[in-house]
């Protein structure tokens, strides 16, 4: 039975003259409607029904393995909920999956329909438009007591698919002092519109809403007890053995521009405040090794030896092939009460990696992407790093090229800044901006004083592509703009300075070095975003800059093998000592 396309079902019984016992047929329709769905936006994707199916079987090989092979679908006890659905189509699969598992257990089939819509698949609409979607996907119906849903065991119209509209809680507003109008007594009072949510961290301005508007307030996470709230939505206190689901990854924070913050790190810590037997959710890959107010957050899951399974895809088009979220995407299996090493599979077009090692490796503060990098590093930091023998991937600090990269806004100047067109004085400075160059007096330079009139390397801070992108050869440029700047010159924050010398020769020895494949790989595994920062280059070690380096070199420095020279020239698109672009 494929409760998936319920557009072709028939349901039979007495009213209809017949003998009264329900008979089932199902369309099979192609395309599954569930992949022909535009994407609310790329802070809430949609989840490809291909990609949910995989998820789901990650789930059942480990549940079988935590159980002596027994099937996760011939079980009727156990409990799902998908406390973000959107699409509803994970209820939707795993429903499919429990109609084929308790087969035999359950001979007729719409007693096996009933139970498990209304004891086992549990779901949280985003929206309303969402809660209707999903229960059209799952009941066949928008209403789950409707004349054509396949289940007649609820009385209520939501069945198990609840949404209702739920508000912020703001806090810390700004507080005024003024006159009371009335009295004319001096009064301390909130000023409306300048608060932040309790839970969500949304911006009062940004997210005060009508009751027109969606106030992207999340069931799940406004609350402070979420078994009790669960209990009261749905009118029973049930203890969920599986949580899954593809959360909103981010809120406007009503920062500048398209500011906005993570949000998905809130959804996975409450899901795990409910103590499931499973949990497994597909996110924004970002927080490895960036995103705002995620340090926390990062240090927690990487030093979780609960996650066993990590699937990871650096281009998000490998798994939702029309959204683009910088950085990648991927989904993890954490299983209650475990404790070893993490299953690590790295997805890169068509080719898959797999390997069984922590999440955090012995002197990395980030996540290693890809599984092949590893030995790279080892290599390494066995040469650069006073030949350390515990298997660290740690750099000596003075050979660590991130040292010699500037922080953001290297001279002061934000990138909004627009200069004289021409020079005024003497003594003015150049300073190379986006789309060109201006001029500044140097009082107007507040930091970075003493790289002005050296020769120095710039790099742009934006990546030449989003994160973790590669063009159709599967290669990655990485670095965008890498070239000299003479003496007497600045740049705003659009730029970076990765070192500084007194000696035109040995700037360009640098630009020679930052082009080849091996540093770019290098930084590489260090970008998640399509920012490339100072701890871009943690991993990058610093040579002697009195000579030339090429691949060449450094493979033969490093004894890389065939193998992973190979690698790393699959991975890194040239790029030419004059190529800028």
């Amino acid at each position: 039975m494929s409760i998936a396309q319920g557009e072709g079902r028939k349901r039979v019984d007495d009213r209809h003259g017949q003998s009264g016992k329900v008979t089932f047929s199902l369309g099979g329709h192609n395309p599954d409607v569930l992949t022909c769905i535009a994407n609310l936006s790329n802070d809430e994707v949609f989840t490809p029904p291909v990609f949910a199916g995989e998820m789901l079987d990650t789930l059942a090989d480990a549940w079988a393995e935590a159980h002596d092979g027994r099937s996760i679908w011939s079980d009727a006890t156990v409990t799902f909920l998908d406390p973000f659905t959107k699409s509803g189509v994970f209820l939707r699969e795993i429903t499919k999956r429990l109609v084929d598992g308790l087969a035999e257990q359950m001979p007729d089939l719409q007693q096996r329909v009933n139970h498990i819509l209304t004891r086992q698949v549990f779901g949280i609409g985003i929206t309303q438009l969402t809660a209707l979607l999903a229960r059209r996907s799952v009941y066949c119906s928008k209403n789950a007591t409707g004349e054509h849903s396949i289940a007649t065991g609820f009385d209520r119209p939501w069945g198990n698919i609840w949404y209702e509209r739920t508000e912020h809680t703001w806090v810390n507003r700004k507080r005024v002092r003024q006159a009371n109008p009335l009295t004319g007594d001096d009064e301390v009072v909130e000023q409306v519109g300048t608060g932040r949510c309790k839970y969500c961290g949304a911006s009062e301005a940004e997210y005060s809403r009508d009751e027109v508007l969606e106030t992207h307030a999340y069931a799940f996470i406004h609350t402070d007890d979420i078994s009790s709230r669960l209990a009261e939505i749905f009118g029973v206190n049930v203890h969920f053995d599986v949580i899954i689901g593809n959360p909103p990854y981010q809120l406007s924070d009503g920062g500048f521009g398209t500011s906005a913050a993570p949000i998905y790190d809130k959804f996975i810590e409450q899901a795990q405040r409910l103590h499931p037997r499973f949990l497994t959710m597909v996110v924004p890959a970002r927080w490895y090794s960036g995103g705002k107010g995620l340090a926390a957050f990062r240090s927690a899951m990487l030093h979780d030896r609960q996650i066993v399974e990590l699937h990871d895809f650096p281009d998000s088009r490998d798994c939702f092939p029309e959204v683009d979220v910088a950085g990648g995407i991927c989904y993890f299996l954490w299983e209650r009460g475990a404790d070893r090493d993490c299953t690590v599979v790295t997805h890169t077009g068509t080719h898959t990696s797999s390997s069984v090692r922590p999440l955090l490796e012995q002197g990395a503060d980030i996540f290693i992407r890809q599984n092949e990098a590893l030995s790279i590093l080892r290599k390494i930091s066995a040469v650069d790093g006073a030949h350390r023998q515990d298997g660290s991937l740690t750099l000596e600090p003075d050979r660590r090229f991130s040292a010699l990269v500037s922080a953001r806004k290297p001279f002061g100047l934000a990138s909004n800044f627009r200069g004289a067109m021409t020079e005024t004085a003497p003594n003015d400075v150049m300073v190379v901006q986006n789309g060109g160059t201006s001029w500044a007096n140097r009082s107007e330079i507040s930091a970075g004083r003493d790289l002005i009139d050296r020769w120095k390397v710039l790099i742009s801070y934006t990546s030449s592509e989003h994160a973790g992108q590669a063009d159709k050869n599967g290669q990655k440029r990485v670095l965008s703009r890498v070239e000299v700047l003479p003496p007497g010159t600045a740049t705003t924050e659009t730029y970076l300075i990765a070192g500084s010398f007194e000696s035109r020769t040995q700037a360009d020895i640098l630009v020679q070095y930052l082009k080849t494949k091996f540093v770019r790989f290098l930084v590489s595994q260090l970008v998640t975003t399509q920012h490339v920062t100072r701890g871009s280059f943690a991993f990058v070690p610093i040579q002697d800059f009195t000579r030339p380096w090429t691949d060449a070199d450094l493979y033969a420095k490093y004894h890389l093998t065939e193998d992973e020279i190979a690698f790393i020239e699959s991975m890194i698109r040239p790029m030419e000592l004059d190529d800028n672009a």
